[in-house]
């Protein structure tokens, strides 16, 4: 494996609540979020999307990409919008809850924007694309058939993708078919998919009996890397499964970013050349780092001190 990485879809502002009743401000999402794990495990990150043109929260968001050594190149802006916005709940087992304000984000519309044609020269010019179920999620029809050109084309230029289902039943309006079929459309682009059990046993009702890690892999994947909750790792590669059990789980003070960081830091040892096994465990081993701490993206200070 080899290379850059450009990830595509949405950084929001985050509200989350402090213990004295206010909310501290940040910024997060779930592609952006490994972006900017990818790139302080020492791979070349860029993003794509799309904000808002000369606002504080766009300019922060792009500060921050910079400030983390993410590409900015296929950013587009849009004068007179703004970033879509999310606040977080977290209960007292470190679960949380989302509650979105992001219908007139123009992230939504990257593929539909002037200047579309940068976010797909990257895509192409790139060694790996990654994006999410969320990704999906928030474009209109017209934005995944473009969207899917898109990848088609990188594909052709010899992109490879990683694909992490990330399914929120929210993003499509209660109708699962139509999600459904959208995930058909685009699983057998993906050379490597970082899917959560639970997520997909959801999105295609499955129990759990069902082989869930081998039903995508037939979709065409080299790679499938089945995360479940933190307690194992189905990994199907080489045309078999095998489970790979992780350390005593451990109490998080906060799960978002979880499966974001893990995945980050899953590819970036993939690249450096690691077996699917050492991978897992980098990944493992950043994710309980990463949940050790509140909000999605660990202060570097902090971050620092991981595994």
């Amino acid at each position: 494996m080899g290379g850059s990485v450009l990830a595509i879809g949405e950084c929001m502002v985050e509200l989350l609540k402090e213990a004295g009743g206010g909310c501290g401000l940040r910024y997060g999402g779930d592609t952006f979020n490994t972006a900017v794990y990818l790139a302080r495990e020492g791979v070349a990150a860029g993003y794509a999307t799309a904000l808002g043109e000369g606002d504080p929260f766009s300019e922060a968001i792009l500060d921050l990409a910079r400030a983390e050594g993410v590409a900015t190149d296929a950013v587009l802006t849009v004068p007179g919008r703004l970033p879509g916005l999310y606040a977080i709940d977290i209960d007292a087992a470190g679960e949380r809850r989302f509650f979105y304000w992001r219908q007139n984000a123009p992230a939504r519309q990257l593929f539909e924007l002037d200047g579309a044609e940068r976010v797909v020269e990257a895509m192409a010019s790139a060694e790996w694309v990654y994006f999410s179920g969320i990704t999906l999620g928030i474009y209109s029809d017209t934005g995944l058939s473009c969207f899917h050109d898109a990848l088609e084309a990188a594909r052709a230029a010899g992109t490879k993708i990683a694909f992490d289902g990330n399914f929120r039943p929210a993003l499509w309006g209660g109708d699962i078919e139509r999600a459904r079929e959208v995930y058909r459309r685009f699983l057998p682009l993906a050379s490597l998919l970082l899917p959560s059990g639970d997520d997909e046993r959801l999105l295609w009702g499955l129990g759990e009996g069902d082989d869930v890690a081998g039903r995508l892999a037939g979709y065409g994947a080299e790679e499938v890397v089945m995360k479940n909750g933190g307690g194992e790792i189905v990994l199907w590669a080489d045309g078999c499964a095998r489970t790979i059990d992780l350390p005593e789980r451990v109490a998080p003070v906060d799960t978002t970013a979880a499966g974001d960081s893990f995945n980050a830091a899953y590819l970036a040892a993939r690249i450096a050349g690691l077996s699917p096994e050492e991978a897992v465990a980098r990944g493992d081993a950043l994710a309980r780092h990463v949940i050790m701490h509140r909000g999605a993206i660990v202060p570097r200070r902090e971050c620092d001190t991981a595994p």
